[in-house]
């Protein structure tokens, strides 16, 4: 059963503020009770906020982070060290590691994990822009900073067995980070000690 307000207008926004992630048809409704208290100028800038950045922000042509121009500030700062790619599951994994100040590298985000329950597979991610990445660039190591789930050593293993005749280094974060959780719930200074203290790859398996 739909829940009504008495208003056509505030149930439309509680209804389209319950499709954000995490929030419930009761969060929805304080939030939009609560926007009804604050000046019309408040709410303006903040709608304003959210139409400026959804219109506005694309994806690197380089990594695929988040970016206002072609290229994201992390790909144009020449203080980066270009030689060193972390390679992420999304954009949260990004602000996460940065948080850490360990990581001076670059990234590529592939933009989800292979996982077949899903029907997600290597197609659907960035894998192949990272192929040509290394193939183009002078890229000397690739991190594979992925949350250390089934699908996430899935993931790794598929890379690192695509890399395997590039002859790059490839390392993984050591396991602080505990068996099961995702990257973006691990705390800072657990993170930084993983990239830290990242292992090779070919550590973990049986070639």
């Amino acid at each position: 059963m739909i829940q009504t307000y008495n208003s056509t207008l505030l149930d439309n926004a509680v209804a389209e503020l319950a499709k954000l992630p995490g929030i419930g048809s009761k969060t929805a409704l304080r939030l939009a009770l609560h926007l009804l208290r604050r000046d019309v100028e408040e709410v303006t800038s903040l709608a304003n906020a959210i139409t400026i950045m959804r219109n506005n922000i694309n994806y690197c042509k380089t990594c695929h982070n988040i970016s206002e121009h072609e290229e994201c500030k992390i790909c144009s700062d020449r203080r980066r060290d270009k030689s060193i790619v972390c390679v992420v599951e999304n954009i949260k994994d990004v602000i996460a590691i940065e948080s850490t100040g360990e990581h001076r590298g670059v990234y590529h985000v592939l933009g989800g994990l292979i996982s077949p329950l899903d029907a997600i597979g290597p197609s659907d991610l960035e894998i192949e822009s990272l192929v040509n990445r290394i193939a183009n660039e002078n890229i000397s190591e690739v991190i594979l900073a992925l949350s250390p789930t089934m699908e996430g050593d899935t993931t790794g293993f598929y890379i690192f067995r695509r890399l395997a005749d590039t002859g790059i280094k490839i390392s993984i974060l050591a396991r602080g980070v505990s068996v099961g959780n995702d990257l973006e719930y691990t705390d800072e200074l657990t993170l930084g000690r993983s990239i830290h203290n990242r292992i090779p790859f070919s550590d973990t398996i049986n070639c």
